[in-house]
């Protein structure tokens, strides 16, 4: 007869051998976090504090003390913002870091270099990123700011099995970390040498208004058209049927360094409470067109209030932000009076009435120049006035040098400059058939050096040797250059005269109807604002921002 056990002793002999085995995982487990080695951590408080790099407190009193040894004190970095001067932006140079650790400051790279766009225009090429993946996959980078405000990445340390092999890696790299911190804290433009002298360098300087034209389809238009009702069906070009877009998503990117991206709840902020005013002609009104949809894009929409007085005043108020942007047209800078007998007499010695209403502005964005080219009926005086003498005839350079000189006068008299931060927009180039770039039909910017200016080279020395005289500090926006490669951007065909939208009729006429002075929305005044933006974050302004 066959022997079977009891259920009951079955039972017992399973739970007892899971018992032993779920007890020699425990002590297994236990055992291994006792005699683990310890890991190396970095301790950057504020980053403005002295830095720290030490060993978490192990368990074993052996590892304890090989803690205590491998302790290092790394000096504060400065995290102080260099001074900019006018126009440019200070840029300190990199020092180049041992082999032993990563350590670099390379340009951010963007999502235009991440991604294949179309060419570039020539001379404007494309730059591929300097950045250098130096990080493994499991590494988790320390970031710190040296005392030219370029960032560090540190690579910490590989572990190893070995204690005494991963202690004495431990201190090779954090003494190398230690130089580097070191190296990074002495003076502005200065580096030092191998033997430890400080050797003088000049520090770069970066014009953001030199650069180049980079296809960024992620980043720009920076809004959509339809954001704005209050865009005028003068630049609202793809409400007016322009079938392409590409014109929209090119960003300027300057050589030698990185404009601050535009954040439209970043500069209200920076404005809350302020006025700002832009005074000129319709190019600045264009200006100002784009500025207040890039602003009204950022805030709730039954937040902001936009008034439109014909073409002559303008204004959008920010209401949470207290922030008003006003546009005055302006187009000589000085008084247009019309005589009872309706003819127009140009005031070379007088500023317009509405002048007085420019006061007590934080910022001023002026422009003028395009109508003091005009010709015969194009012409908008009849008179000139000097010194309360009336003339028919005076050469336009004369005329434009006197006028100028009342508005720096103007300024400089009335203008507080710890108060009101002042820029001086410069000419906005055409393209016409006489500039051997057309505007009509044009996708693409222009490749080559080829574009003629008409504008006379005289006038803009006029206009750069003013602002150098005067004793009110004044921001010159030099956005010519990067504008006369964008033939692609103007308004052509896709615009309306005389507040009319040109008729299927004439737009087969583009040689009389097409506009090439204006520009399509969203489009290049966009970055003329985003240049504007730069300017007042670099420091090269009152303390307004």
């Amino acid at each position: 007869m066959e022997y079977l056990a009891p259920p009951l002793v079955s039972r017992k002999w399973l739970l007892c051998t899971m018992g032993c085995f779920l007890g020699y995982l425990l002590v297994s487990y236990s055992l291994q976090r006792v005699y683990r080695p310890s890991t190396t951590i970095a301790s950057f408080p504020d980053l403005d504090g002295t830095a720290h790099l030490s060993k978490k407190p192990s368990t074993v009193p052996a590892l304890a003390e090989a803690s205590a040894e491998n302790y290092v004190e790394v000096p504060p970095v400065s995290t102080a913002p260099v001074p900019s001067e006018a126009f440019v932006q200070e840029l300190e140079p990199t020092p180049t870091p041992p082999p032993v650790i990563a350590a670099m400051s390379p340009r951010a790279t963007t999502e235009a270099d991440a991604s294949p766009q179309p060419s570039a225009v020539a001379g404007m090429a494309f730059s591929p990123s300097n950045e250098a993946d130096l990080l493994s996959p499991d590494s988790s980078p320390v970031h710190v700011t040296n005392s030219s405000g370029s960032p560090i990445m540190a690579l910490p340390p590989k572990q190893s099995n070995d204690i005494d092999a991963n202690t004495s890696s431990y201190s090779s790299q954090i003494i190398a970390t230690k130089e580097i911190l070191q190296a990074e804290e002495t003076t502005p433009g200065a580096r030092a040498t191998e033997e430890g002298n400080v050797v003088k360098e000049k520090k770069k300087k970066c014009d953001v208004f030199d650069g180049r034209w980079v296809y960024d389809r992620k980043r720009y238009p920076l809004y959509r058209s339809h954001w704005c009702p209050f865009l005028t069906d003068q630049v609202s070009c793809q409400r007016n049927g322009r079938p392409d877009s590409d014109y929209e998503h090119w960003r300027w990117q300057p050589n030698g360094c990185d404009l601050p991206r535009f954040n439209g709840s970043n500069m209200l902020e920076r404005w809350r409470g302020k006025r700002v005013v832009i005074i000129g002609d319709s190019l600045n009104r264009n200006m100002w067109e784009s500025l207040a949809c890039m602003l009204y894009s950022s805030v709730r929409r039954k937040r902001a209030d936009v008034k439109l007085h014909g073409s002559d005043y303008k204004v959008f108020r920010a209401l949470d932000y207290d922030c008003l942007v006003e546009f005055f047209w302006s187009a000589f800078l000085v008084e247009l009076k019309e005589r009872e007998d309706h003819a127009k007499i140009l005031r070379l010695d007088k500023l317009p009435g509405e002048g007085r209403r420019w006061l007590g502005a934080d910022v001023m964005v002026f422009n003028t120049g395009h109508w003091w080219t005009h010709r015969g009926k194009m012409r908008a005086w009849n008179y000139l006035e000097r010194s309360e003498q009336l003339m028919e005839d005076m050469e336009a350079e004369e005329a434009f040098q006197r006028a100028l000189r009342t508005w720096a006068q103007w300024v400089d008299r009335n203008v507080d400059p710890g108060r009101t931060a002042v820029f001086f927009r410069s000419i906005s180039p055409e393209h016409k058939r006489e500039n051997l770039h057309w505007c009509y039909n044009q996708t693409h910017p222009i490749t080559n050096e080829t574009y003629l200016q008409w504008f006379p080279r005289s006038m803009v020395s006029l206009v750069e040797t003013t602002i150098r005289k005067m004793r009110t500090p004044v921001t010159y926006l030099n956005i010519t250059r990067l504008s006369e490669y964008r033939r692609d951007a103007h308004t052509s065909i896709y615009t309306s005269r005389q507040g009319k939208l040109l008729t299927a009729e004439q737009r087969k006429e583009p040689a009389r109807h097409a506009d090439c002075s204006h520009w399509c929305l969203p489009g290049l005044p966009d970055t003329w604002n985003v240049l504007l933006f730069a300017s007042l974050l670099m420091g090269t302004t009152p303390s307004i921002v």
